[in-house]
């Protein structure tokens, strides 16, 4: 049976002080299970202090993005193992809004996903389509080219440290969320693509809900079998908002 991932991505908000009060509200919140992991993705200039905090704690760190490159003339970028020296464990690779805001290509994140994987990160690749994808009919083929682009370039094998996050980009931020039923759709195609490839790996791998869960619509979401966790945005900006969820993944 597959452990929950409960992942926060703070995106581009918070402050230090704001910061040590979230992150005390959730470290001394997180239920006692052995089934729930707690993440924490803040933005790069928190992240040493935030790993600081969390020593000794249930709750690990990871990054929002990474660059594909190991080191050199990329300004204003960040090396994989410049996150593993701050005591990142996690780094989130091909979010839709990199994917939209910033030109990120399936090759692009397939290049970041094997360069976190090389400097010891866990990467959490993030697959999913838009509202007109949806309308059009293509969510699996929308799927199946972004996770098809990261599997041709390291190979099924690499899922074994690795995690997969659907995002519905049509649910992200809009208040609208897909029902327990629409996700776990999506989430059975992905298990199955990778069972085309590796059955082991893919009855093993985590695959999470990334559009817009809340602690009233966590419970729904995480009983559906092929739901093994999320990956929060706005949510996670509150301790007793993220806990929630925490606590429900808890009791699944």
């Amino acid at each position: 049976m597959r452990d929950f991932l409960v992942a926060g991505n703070w995106k581009m908000n918070g402050y230090a002080a704001g910061n040590t009060a979230l992150v005390a509200g959730i470290a001394a919140g997180v239920p006692h299970s052995a089934r729930v992991k707690v993440l924490l993705c803040p933005p790069f200039p928190y992240l040493a202090s935030v790993v600081a905090q969390l020593q000794g704690s249930n709750v690990a760190v990871g990054a929002q993005t990474v660059s594909e490159h190991q080191s050199g003339a990329f300004t204003g970028e960040v090396a994989p193992a410049m996150l593993r020296d701050v005591g990142c464990e996690y780094v989130i690779v091909g979010h839709s809004e990199r994917r939209a805001l910033y030109g990120e290509t399936s090759a692009a994140v397939a290049g970041k996903f094997k360069a976190a994987l090389g400097a010891g990160l866990k990467p959490i690749l993030c697959v999913g389509e838009t509202l007109e994808e949806r309308e059009a009919g293509s969510t699996e083929s929308v799927v199946d080219e972004q996770l098809g682009a990261v599997i041709d370039t390291v190979g099924i094998a690499a899922f074994a440290s690795a995690v997969v996050a659907y995002e519905p980009v049509w649910a992200i931020g809009t208040g609208k969320t897909a029902s327990p039923e629409q996700a776990q759709e999506v989430h059975r195609h992905i298990r199955a693509l990778l069972a085309g490839h590796d059955a082991d790996i893919a009855e093993s791998t985590q695959i999470l809900y990334g559009g817009s869960m809340k602690g009233e619509n966590a419970a729904g979401l995480l009983g559906m079998p092929d739901i093994d966790g999320g990956l929060i945005g706005g949510a996670s900006l509150k301790a007793v908002d993220f806990l929630a969820i925490a606590n429900a993944a808890a009791q699944g």
